[in-house]
């Protein structure tokens, strides 16, 4: 009777250590997630950067204006960026080009990465920023 007793007091206990498990758990799980968003969404803007560099550089009779190549990072940006409601813009392109054969363009991509589940724990929008230099053709 007593065993009896024991093993029904220790159901109350064990839905207790199981809550209190699984938010942390959770908390885990959440976190992985979101940083691998995070990661995924910096090859994104690498690769935006590179996009756009990669288009004003080309050899043509006339260079890509600086517009058109901003316009190339953000349409790559918009079709690939990950965002939890957000928006898929970039905030500030930077491109500083040359326009004879041998200068450098520089394209410089920066996006503000807002967590979903963990910035309620304190952790506020990461600027993400990635950067391309290219030879002009």
């Amino acid at each position: 009777m007593a065993t009896r007793n024991l093993v029904q007091n220790e159901q109350g206990t064990t839905m207790v250590e199981f809550a209190l498990i699984v938010v942390v758990l959770l908390s885990i799980v959440f976190g992985i997630i979101e940083f691998g968003v995070l990661l995924f969404d910096q090859h994104v803007l690498t690769n935006a950067s590179r996009e756009g560099a990669r288009a004003g550089v080309v050899s043509r009779a006339t260079r890509l204006p600086v517009s058109d190549v901003m316009d190339v990072v953000e349409h790559y940006c918009q079709q690939h960026l990950v965002t939890f409601g957000g928006d898929a813009l970039p905030t500030t392109v930077v491109v500083r080009s040359g326009s004879s054969f041998g200068d450098d363009l520089d394209v410089t991509v920066t996006y503000p990465f807002s967590f979903l589940v963990l910035s309620n724990f304190g952790l506020g929008p990461i600027t993400l920023t990635a950067k391309t230099r290219m030879k002009m053709e």
